[in-house]
């Protein structure tokens, strides 16, 4: 790979972890649930691109990119269960007693 290339992914690496971090920490913390239990689907297309990652097939044996998307499958379900039990925690609180 080029050293520009590499020099690239880094830098758009590096500005889209500065931008998540300033939209993040910019949110209310009144808004921060509801929104991230939103975003439970994304996280479930996430484990979708991961499976692909993660793929062998007869064209591509099982290499790096299998066990890297083996991982991210697992951390992308971690976080759409985390994310289930918050919100189902969070509609409890709302939940009339009786």
């Amino acid at each position: 790979m080029d050293v520009g290339m590499i020099l690239m992914q880094v830098y758009v690496f590096v500005l889209a972890c500065f931008a998540g971090y300033q939209l993040i920490s910019k949110v209310p913390p009144t808004l921060h649930t509801p929104l991230m239990s939103g975003s439970n689907a994304i996280s479930g297309i996430t484990i979708l691109g991961a499976m692909l990652a993660a793929k062998v097939g007869t064209g591509s044996p099982f290499g790096v990119s299998t066990i890297i998307g083996m991982l991210a499958v697992a951390l992308a379900t971690i976080n759409v269960v985390g994310g289930f039990m918050v919100t189902n925690r969070m509609m409890g609180m709302f939940k009339s007693k009786g």
